[in-house]
Order: structure tokens, then C-alpha cells, then sequence
């Protein structure tokens, strides 16, 4: 396998600097923490390019908060500061990543996505009969520090990016979700379970990661299992089959392999079971004839709607805003067989 090296100087070049700010602040500019950014915008650049080339560099606090999107999760994010050092360092990670992952791994990569995983999950439950639907058990608060500097440092021999992914993983170790459950595996000591681990959900640096370390997952799938349809987005990943038994059979693989990453398969959730029954994958139920948003995602969809509405009226949303919100969900729908949903909750809006 390849390393590279000098990769730090390329990190902090004003110019991959000044591209992680603008990647940093899309969608966030009437924040006040990124327009005080930007009121010296070039001052602070340089600052921060100093404050990595010297190793005076040290990542702020995160501001937590949780959300329910059918369970409860907590969410970390990061000062804007720190943000733009996420973005300038997976500038120069992604690159080098990128090439190794397999075709069928959909998150946070150029030119997948949510969508291109369903479409790809559909086509494999035209083909099987049979799918395994598998998810890991607390994925980010469970990814385990020293694996994951371990499977970095195959890949980038620079002491200077790694002082730097080590300030980041040392400051997001202490954001570990309340509900977190460690876990034991073969062959641990007393103490194992309390090895340094977990990501904050929020960080650019989190997703990239998480592709870095299940990508021996993927292959061990695609190599070693020989699946011949295999879709993975973040932690959830299905395999899919004409042959049942075999497919109880990969269950038990990957957990042997899970245990190496010290990860654990959420078993209540990881089933087999026919692909004409419809799969439930990022919040649609894809048949191999159709696809149906799921009812929960339905569910909130109509109470984002309707709190954007009142939000609308009390005048705390513009009308461009709404707008930008129901497009992009009429959007995400259009990707089911929703045309009569979409139809009866437009007919709900009363501006």
C-alpha cells in the first residue's frame, strides 16, 4: 500500500486554506460566528496558517445539542475556526482515500450519495431474492481511536498531519454520548473497554474517517465473502443473495471481522429476509418494482412542514426559506412513488 508524505505543506497553503473556508461557510454565511470569520477574513487565514505551521494550534470546545430523527442522537459541532481546519485537512485526505474505496460506498463522496445508494440497493433486489440488512451497534461512539490512527497511518507518513488528526481526535474523545454502552470482545482485559474512542456526529473529519475505517469491511465483503451485491452508506450496509443460509453464514463472518475493528453488529437489527418484502434503506422502502418513503419519515416530514409554516407566519422564516426547505423534501420524495403524498401535503399549506 502507498504512503505519502509532505502532505503538511499543502495542508496549510494559504490557498487550500482560503478553498476550506469557502467549502466551510456554504449554506452558513448569516451565522454570527462566521460572519465575525469573515470580517477579517484574511487576518484570520494567516492566523491559522501560522498557528499549524508552529503547532500552536488547539481546537476549541464543541457546542452540543441532541435531535430525534427516529431515535435520539446527539449532535457536536465545532467552532467555524475549527471547521475550516476539518475542511483543509480532508482537502488533502480525501484525495488519497478516495481511489482505494470500492464502487458500492455511497456516503460522504463525490458523486454518490443517498440517492445513488437507493437507486443501487434497488437494482440488487431486482437481481437476489434474498438480503441481508445489516447496522453497527453506536457506529461513532464505538470507532476505536488507536485502530483508526493505526489504518491513517498506512496511508500518510507525515508526523506534522498526524500531530494534526491526533488534536482532533483527542478533542471529540470527550463528547461520547451519555447512552454509550461499552463493549467487550474476544480476548479484552478489564481495561479494554475503556480504550479512547468515539467521533462527534457533526464533523466533515467523522465521515471521511468513517469510509477509512469500514473500508476493510468493504473489501472483505467484495474479496473474501465474494458478494455479488453490496451496497454500504456510513454504518448501515446490506449484502444481498439467492441463497438464504449463506447469508446467515456472511452474518457471522462480518461480526468475526467486526470484532478486528472492535465494532459491534446491532443484531435486533441485522436480519435476513426476502427482497420482494421491501427493504427499509435511508428512510425509503425499496421493492424491487417501486420505492415508498417510510411511515416515520412521512411523520416528520408533515411536522417539519407545519413548524416551518408557523415559523412563516410568526415571521421568523422567509418566504424564500420555506420554499428552499418544501423544494428540497418534494425533491428527496420525487425519488419515491410518492406523486399522490406529495400531492396531499401540498394541499396542506395555507400561506
Amino acid at each position: 500500500m502507498k504512503t505519502y508524505r509532505r502532505l503538511f505543506p499543502q495542508l496549510v497553503a494559504f490557498a487550500n486554506l482560503y478553498q476550506a473556508y469557502r467549502k466551510a461557510r456554504r449554506g452558513k454565511r448569516n451565522r454570527t460566528e462566521v460572519a465575525a470569520f469573515e470580517f477579517d477574513l484574511e487576518a484570520n487565514l494567516f492566523q491559522l496558517q501560522e498557528d499549524l505551521t508552529t503547532q500552536r494550534y488547539t481546537p476549541g470546545p464543541y457546542r452540543n445539542f441532541y435531535v430525534r430523527e427516529r431515535k435520539l442522537r446527539l449532535i457536536s459541532a465545532a467552532p467555524f475556526r475549527d471547521r475550516v481546519v476539518h475542511h483543509a485537512l480532508c482537502n488533502v485526505i480525501d484525495p488519497i482515500g478516495e481511489p482505494r474505496f470500492i464502487f458500492d460506498t455511497y456516503a460522504c463522496r463525490p458523486g454518490k450519495g443517498t440517492h445513488k445508494a437507493i437507486d443501487r440497493c434497488q437494482q440488487y433486489a431486482r437481481r437476489f431474492d434474498y438480503v441481508l440488512q445489516c447496522d453497527i451497534h453506536q457506529f461513532f461512539p464505538a470507532i476505536d481511536h488507536a485502530v483508526l490512527r493505526a489504518k491513517l497511518a498506512r496511508l500518510i507518513a507525515d508526523a506534522d498531519v498526524m500531530h494534526l488528526v491526533n488534536l482532533i481526535l483527542d478533542g471529540g474523545a470527550g463528547v461520547l454520548s451519555p447512552m454509550y454502552q461499552p463493549e467487550w470482545f474476544p480476548g479484552d482485559t478489564l481495561f479494554d473497554p475503556l480504550r479512547p474512542k468515539g467521533l462527534p456526529v457533526g464533523n466533515l473529519t467523522s465521515q471521511i474517517w468513517a469510509n477509512i475505517y469500514l473500508d476493510s469491511l468493504d473489501q472483505f465483503a467484495k474479496r473474501e465473502l465474494k458478494c455479488g451485491g453490496y451496497v454500504r452508506y456510513c454504518d448501515d450496509f446490506l449484502l444481498f443473495s439467492d441463497d438464504k443460509a449463506q447469508l446467515q453464514r456472511w452474518k457471522d463472518a462480518v461480526q468475526t471481522h467486526l470484532n478486528g475493528l472492535r465494532l459491534q453488529l446491532n443484531w435486533r437489527r441485522s436480519t435476513v429476509y426476502p427482497t420482494r418484502t421491501g427493504i427499509p434503506f435511508l428512510g425509503f422502502r425499496v421493492f424491487p418494482t417501486h420505492r415508498r418513503l417510510r411511515a416515520d419519515n412521512v411523520r416528520l416530514a408533515r411536522r417539519r412542514l407545519h413548524a416551518n409554516l408557523s415559523a412563516y407566519h410568526a415571521g421568523e422564516l422567509t418566504m424564500a426559506e420555506f420554499k428552499e426547505s418544501l423544494l428540497a423534501w418534494i425533491a428527496h420524495a420525487g425519488h419515491g412513488n410518492t406523486y399522490q403524498l406529495r400531492r396531499d401535503l401540498l394541499r396542506e399549506i395555507v400561506l
